[in-house]
């Protein structure tokens, strides 16, 4: 409950940050005026832009983060799991997901 306080209290009082105007080519321009969605602005469509690629760089990150502890534990340890292994469970799990999906 006071998480909840201090943190409204704090993105009430936090102020906004703009970002940088972005010179581009016309064509460019174009093609985006082209694709926003009926009532859709400039500014929502580069905000939505913006956090997509944030959240993007930030699952990079973290795979890459994974990807590093992996290699580490297994230069510490010599013990790794066969790739047709690993290919077999993530098959599973997208065969799995698919049959929900379809249900």
């Amino acid at each position: 409950m006071l998480d909840d306080v201090v943190r409204s209290h704090y993105n009430f009082c936090m102020k906004t940050a703009v970002i940088p105007q972005v010179r581009v080519e016309p064509e460019l321009r174009a093609d985006l005026d082209a694709v926003l969605l009926p009532g859709e602005t400039l500014t929502d469509f580069v905000e939505a832009s913006v956090r997509t690629a944030v959240e993007f760089r930030r699952v990079q990150t973290d795979f890459a983060a994974r990807c590093d502890a992996s290699l580490a534990e297994f230069e510490r340890t010599g013990v790794s799991i066969p790739a047709d292994l690993v290919l077999s469970k993530l098959e599973a799990k997208v065969a799995a997901r698919v049959k929900q999906l379809r249900k």
